[in-house]
């Protein structure tokens, strides 16, 4: 999900050295403790205190997906008691974005990656949901051998080089060489076939394509058009856009000319995402729109958020890893009850259950260590095989990618995303 280049790229920044104190907030633990060293151990059973920490866009278009995801992670905190085999476990939820900015800052998502590097207690992170803010903090916490687990992200090139990776990715991220970071959520490689394959499955003949030319919507594009060719879907452009252009006009004239029936975007709201779905509608009014994750937001598809109106809305398909609550099994059943029941909200938002089973894997990860020190609980993520959890049964590979390959398809109804089905992307 949603990758910022020029930040990214300037500021790959190594982890201070470890053992200096965290300070600052009042949530802040004020030093000591750390999972190698504050341990005790009894019997031969290691014990103590230990920290698990996020890293989210907690302003802007995002807060109604993170507010929920959040709250997810709260949940399964509280339905473990706070614990992970003999540890107790703290949760420390930090912001990585700004008022102004209204989105996710390279200055905040390192400052709170560097916080954990250094808090010695600190054995894992929760994050990020953007894959441009895990560009930034990756090889923080690499450089630290922090447990990274992102709830959201999608760029291809934070795990893997497979087709929609920036050449040097993914090594370019760990400059140390350990590997630290999983994900619980389909890469792009699956949202690229998801978004060709419902496109095909609904008669597209020729599809107009747009990218916001940064590393997510680049990479996906990618993605899109080698899967539309493998099911003979034509691409008949692919066009990176100025994302602070005044209107896509004479784009959408050029798809016009050519005859599209079909149009994607393939970037995120903040770079003109609303501007170019209007102008996209209003020369092809019969055409089917289409749009990956980095548009699934309020900031685009609520009109009282500044999203798009209803007569742009009523022709867009989303796809987004999230489905829909009853397509989750009885695990995934019980995970929404509980959450009305804790939060008194019947229908929260689907980040919600990626949030709960993000932390829900942290715990796990660390009860299986069995130390609580941080280089076994990466390699507990890492030999995490069929587990039983809300959203499946799945194992994390050996890039740190989940098994998992769903996808759900949305509709966009009265400024709120409805589900419509899920889809096996036929890669």
């Amino acid at each position: 999900m949603r990758f910022n280049r020029a930040t990214a790229l300037g500021l790959l920044v190594p982890a201070l050295a470890l053992g200096v104190a965290a300070c600052g907030d009042d949530d802040e633990p004020s030093g000591g403790g750390s999972s190698a060293e504050g341990t005790t151990t009894t019997g031969g059973t290691a014990s103590g205190t230990l920290t698990v920490r996020s890293s989210l866009p907690l302003q802007g278009a995002q807060r109604p997906q993170t507010t929920d995801l959040v709250n997810g992670i709260k949940l399964a905190l509280k339905q473990a008691n706070n614990k992970a085999g003999n540890f107790n476990i703290k949760y420390i939820s930090k912001d990585d974005s700004s008022a102004q900015a209204g989105t996710w800052t390279a200055e905040n998502v390192s400052a709170n990656a560097r916080a954990a590097a250094q808090d010695d207690s600190t054995v894992a992170l929760i994050g990020e949901f953007n894959s441009g803010a895990s560009a930034i903090s990756i090889p923080i916490l690499s450089d630290a051998k922090v447990p990274q687990v992102s709830p959201a992200n999608t760029a291809v090139g934070l795990t893997s080089d497979e087709p929609g990776a920036d050449p040097g990715t993914p090594q370019k991220y760990y400059p140390s060489g350990f590997r630290n970071y999983v994900r619980i959520v389909p890469k792009d490689t699956i949202q690229g076939a998801a978004l060709a394959t419902i496109m095909k499955e609904d008669g597209c003949q020729k599809v107009a394509m747009t990218n916001d030319k940064e590393v997510y919507g680049a990479g996906l594009a990618k993605n899109i058009e080698l899967a539309a060719k493998k099911q003979q879907l034509n691409i008949i452009f692919n066009e990176g856009i100025d994302p602070k252009a005044p209107n896509y006009r004479s784009l959408a004239s050029r798809a016009k000319s050519q005859g599209a029936d079909c149009f994607v975007y393939s970037g995120i709201t903040s770079n003109n995402g609303v501007q170019i779905y209007k102008d996209f509608s209003a020369a092809l009014p019969s055409a089917k729109l289409y749009g990956p994750d980095g548009v699934a937001e309020t900031g685009f598809f609520d009109p009282k958020e500044g999203g798009i109106p209803a007569s742009v809305a009523k022709k867009v398909k989303l796809t987004v890893a999230t489905l829909s609550p009853d397509s989750y099994g009885e695990a995934g059943a019980k995970f929404f009850a509980d959450y009305e029941k804790e939060y008194g909200e019947k229908n929260p938002n689907p980040y919600s259950i990626y949030g709960y089973e993000a932390m829900s894997l942290v715990l796990d990860a660390i009860e299986r260590s069995q130390t609580g020190k941080r280089e076994d609980i990466v390699k507990a993520l890492f030999a995490t095989e069929d587990r039983d959890s809300p959203l499946g049964t799945y194992s994390i590979d050996e890039n740190g990618d989940t098994t998992l390959t769903d996808y759900g398809v949305y509709k966009v109804e009265k400024g709120q995303q409805v589900f419509l089905k899920s889809v096996k992307a036929a890669t």
